[in-house]
């Protein structure tokens, strides 16, 4: 029996595009190109009520449309039914093919974050933003966003189960506030 593979998020359809079936698609992935070629089968995490519920869709074509992502999908031939699919999150297989210094969010929730050779807190979650990902990690006093760049998360050891940070003053813990007396003269 083969090992079922984990699943990857890696877009989100966002509205019909024209009226020959395209949509719009937000990208969870940083390599489109790879992602969405011809013949790519991707799960369809829509609600139950929607006819599109259990199916997968077929990538036709992938294109750049005004810096927008668009896909055509096998079976999707006009806007009507590209607006039936507005909303779905597309899945699929994780593949065993992973970039050096690149990991996917579920491999970084749940490690430990080190600092100094110090637990300091947990990846709890990973946030994708335009400029670039943030590690959500869960301390004693609450959550901390922590740039995911390498200047500061110097070390990924998904093995070892943990990250190793080497962060700014003042991200972990509270900086003492100025003393407004510190430059007078003392007597």
């Amino acid at each position: 029996m083969a090992a079922e593979k984990n699943q990857l998020r890696v877009g989100r359809l966002l509205k019909a595009h024209g009226l020959k079936g395209a949509l719009k698609l937000e990208l969870y992935t940083d390599n489109p190109e790879r992602r969405f070629v011809p013949g790519a089968e991707f799960t369809l995490q829509v609600p139950e009520a929607s006819t599109w519920h259990g199916k997968t869709v077929t990538i036709r074509e992938y294109r750049e449309m005004n810096g927008n992502s668009v896909v055509f999908l096998d079976g999707v031939e006009d806007r009507t039914a590209a607006e039936s699919l507005v909303r779905a999150i597309l899945w699929m297989d994780e593949d065993d093919e992973v970039e050096d210094d690149a990991w996917y969010a579920h491999q970084l929730v749940g490690l430990d974050v080190v600092r100094d050779d110090v637990v300091v807190g947990r990846v709890a979650r990973v946030e994708h933003l335009p400029a670039q990902d943030l590690l959500i990690v869960k301390t004693e006093s609450g959550e901390v966003m922590v740039p995911f760049v390498e200047a500061i998360v110097p070390t990924v050891d998904v093995a070892a189960g943990r990250v190793i940070v080497t962060p700014p003053a003042g991200l972990f813990e509270e900086l003492p506030a100025a003393d407004p007396g510190d430059d007078a003269p003392s007597e």
